[in-house]
């Protein structure tokens, strides 16, 4: 998929987030600020030559990814409106915890902020990975949680969501996840096999459910833990 810059000009996080302004993938202020405040280059895997700030996907292991920065800026400003303080927040295949951390912050300590994720090792690399960011309060406190679970039924504990963030393609929604928005909420998740698009899904008041398609995708799938491990 696009890709808006590449190289290794950009060594600094604030420069990736200046250049997403550029751009004009990121219109939002607070965008910016939790973007530029939570380093992606904590959550990247270090060695392998890999540039935290380089606009696109990087592989984190087991036939995972974690989205180019662009993704995430274009997500986060999908869900803003479904992100302010004291919301709830579902992150599904939260992967290395980037996003996650991002929607603590947004959501704030009264917020909650959720990720499922379900391969353990996954789990423990992103916990590791939030501890040594700006979101390290928010799991210390309670408020940002992430667990070891199929993200594709969601995680009732803390349902009904405002907001909820799908990190891999399914080739459907699945029923969970429509069942724990919130009326008012929304959802962003890729959907499709091959090709994939970014739908946005909101739940309307009378509990009615609205899509659209935002724009074109790569995503790997939203399978069980043993197929993903396959590859």
């Amino acid at each position: 998929m696009e890709q808006y810059w590449s190289g290794s000009a950009i060594n600094e996080n604030k420069g990736m987030v200046d250049n997403l302004h550029r751009y004009g993938v990121i219109t939002s202020r607070k965008v910016a600020e939790v973007m530029e405040t939570i380093d992606r280059a904590l959550f990247v895997p270090s060695g392998g030559g890999l540039q935290p700030y380089v606009d696109s996907p990087m592989p984190i292991g087991y036939n995972a990814t974690i989205s180019a920065p662009h993704m995430h800026a274009t997500c986060l400003q999908l869900l803003e409106k479904n992100l302010q303080p004291g919301m709830r927040v579902l992150d599904v295949g939260s992967g290395t915890g980037y996003l996650t951390a991002c929607f603590a912050l947004m959501v704030g300590p009264q917020g909650r902020a959720i990720g499922v994720e379900h391969i353990p090792e996954l789990v423990s690399f992103s916990i590791e990975n939030i501890q040594k960011s700006a979101a390290a309060q928010p799991l210390k406190d309670g408020s940002l949680s992430v667990h070891a679970g199929d993200g594709r039924q969601g995680w009732p504990e803390f349902a009904p969501y405002d907001a909820i963030h799908v990190g891999a393609a399914a080739p459907e929604i699945p029923q969970p996840l429509i069942d724990q928005l919130k009326p008012g909420g929304r959802m962003v998740i890729p959907v499709g096999n091959i090709f994939q698009d970014l739908k946005v899904v909101d739940k309307n008041s009378d509990g009615s459910i609205s899509i659209r398609t935002e724009t074109s995708v790569r995503y790997v799938p939203l399978t069980s833990k043993e197929a993903q491990l396959r590859g």
